[in-house]
């Protein structure tokens, strides 16, 4: 499928800007088709019937990129790959973070051990290196590899990349002001304590996407509001004073360091 037409797919990492890229760029660009992540499961039928020759996909994946991306491969061809990478210590507790707030109730190191490797995310599931060559034996064309220090530091370069990339002009009118900010570390440790002494378990997704909204809505409504008290909480109150222990984080950098070391060298 899809003869004729040039694919790019952006596969994302998670926690890199995909949401930037998905809300403000992509749906503003000129001369190519977007298809973002509401319409992801109709790609094979929107990319046959378009008549545009450049399409762009975007669906950010973790842990499904080798699953999604071989499925997507064997529906359309001729695809060309943008992901974005940020270092492993960085982006693991970004992930955690993002985790917490949802109401997760395991430390960092249930979520990332190096050296034993029995937490939550696995080590290999983090080398970048393997990940740029599946791509490449996938989908037979070199990918865009981005990472995130250039966005954060440097996003009209960044921007440049996958605009020369697929061969269009950015958009004038691009914002780049945050949509939303953090929460702070604080504010985390208080809703996660929170949640080990009264909630102890975590809702879980379900594949009716209203069923999800009407279970969890509440929820993540109740944990906002704790987020938002736990603003006024005085640090002294806390017993906790990292979310992270740093030497654990530490220790995420060093294991990855000669893989990102590799990562940046595509650039």
């Amino acid at each position: 499928m899809s003869s004729g037409k040039t694919v790019y797919f952006h596969v994302g990492l998670g926690k890199t800007g995909s949401t930037f890229l998905q809300q403000e760029v992509f749906p503003k660009l000129d001369g190519i088709h977007y298809v973002g992540p509401q319409q992801y499961k109709k790609v094979a039928r929107i990319v046959s019937q378009s008549r545009q020759s450049k399409i762009l996909v975007s669906r950010e994946f973790d842990k499904q990129l080798e699953e999604e991306l071989r499925s997507f491969c064997e529906q359309i061809s001729n695809v060309k790959v943008i992901v974005c990478f940020r270092r492993q210590d960085e982006w693991m507790a970004s992930q955690y973070r993002r985790r917490v707030k949802n109401g997760w109730l395991m430390s960092f190191h249930e979520f990332i051990d190096v050296e034993q490797n029995t937490g939550y995310w696995k080590a290999e599931e983090l080398y970048y290196q393997p990940k740029v060559e599946l791509i490449r034996s996938i989908t037979g064309n070199d990918p865009l590899v981005l990472v995130y220090d250039e966005f954060r530091d440097d996003p009209q370069a960044y921007l440049k990349r996958i605009s020369d990339f697929i061969g269009i002009k950015l958009p004038q009118n691009i914002s780049f002001k945050p949509r939303h900010r953090s929460f702070s570390d604080k504010q985390l440790i208080v809703l996660q304590t929170f949640c080990r002494k009264f909630v102890r378990s975590v809702p879980r997704g379900r594949s009716n996407k209203l069923m999800h909204w009407l279970l969890y809505r509440p929820v993540w409504a109740f944990y906002h509001i704790v987020l938002y008290a736990a603003k006024f909480i005085p640090w002294s109150l806390i017993s906790r004073k990292e979310l992270i222990i740093s030497d654990e984080l530490e220790a995420v950098k060093r294991f990855f360091e000669e893989d990102w070391e590799w990562v940046k060298k595509l650039k």
